[in-house]
């Protein structure tokens, strides 16, 4: 009869070392999983720091970028005409304007701003700064759309902002 119950007690004794090893091996997965979230966080973290250039334009992180496309108009217009039409022909040459002739639009507001004729030397700072693809914006902040990055969320910022100050210029014109 002992034998039948030293028997059953390592039956039972097994069980429970398995059951052991077996929490031990889950609880080990998850701190592992929990390891690799927190490097994988931190590493996005890093890559989605928001940085400040010297001209004090605000970069390219996903948080940053997804609050100017909610922001509105006001977040991705120019704030005078004369930017708008720096922008203009900045978007035209880097093809991020969607509509059919944004030329047509750019030189009628050169015109109308007498900006037409002008040689580099007095042409107006803010249109300067937006051949360079500095936005002067209606909240009074400045957008680097050169710095902003090339993720599709960025190329999405910068097209929407070309086609603001697109139609702020056809309007202007109207």
């Amino acid at each position: 009869m002992t034998g039948i119950k030293e028997y059953k007690q390592m039956k039972a004794n097994n069980k429970v070392t398995c059951a052991l090893a077996l929490a031990a091996s889950v609880f080990a997965a998850q701190a592992m999983a929990a390891s690799w979230q927190d490097q994988l966080t931190s590493a996005a973290n890093e890559l989605s720091k928001t940085t400040t250039s010297t001209s004090g334009t605000t970069g390219n992180s996903a948080a940053s970028l997804t609050s100017l496309l909610a922001s509105g108009t006001s977040a991705l217009s120019a704030n005078t005409m004369t930017n708008a039409a720096g922008i203009l022909q900045y978007c035209m040459k880097n093809k991020l304007v969607s509509a059919t002739n944004p030329e047509n639009v750019k030189n009628q507001l050169l015109d109308k701003l007498g900006l037409g004729s002008e040689t580099k030397e007095t042409q107006p700072q803010d249109y300067t700064q937006g051949l360079m693809g500095l936005l002067n914006t209606g909240k009074g902040q400045q957008l680097n759309l050169e710095t902003i990055g090339n993720s599709p969320l960025a190329e999405k910022v910068k097209t929407q902002a070309c086609d603001f100050v697109l139609k702020q210029g056809m309007n202007y014109l109207a």
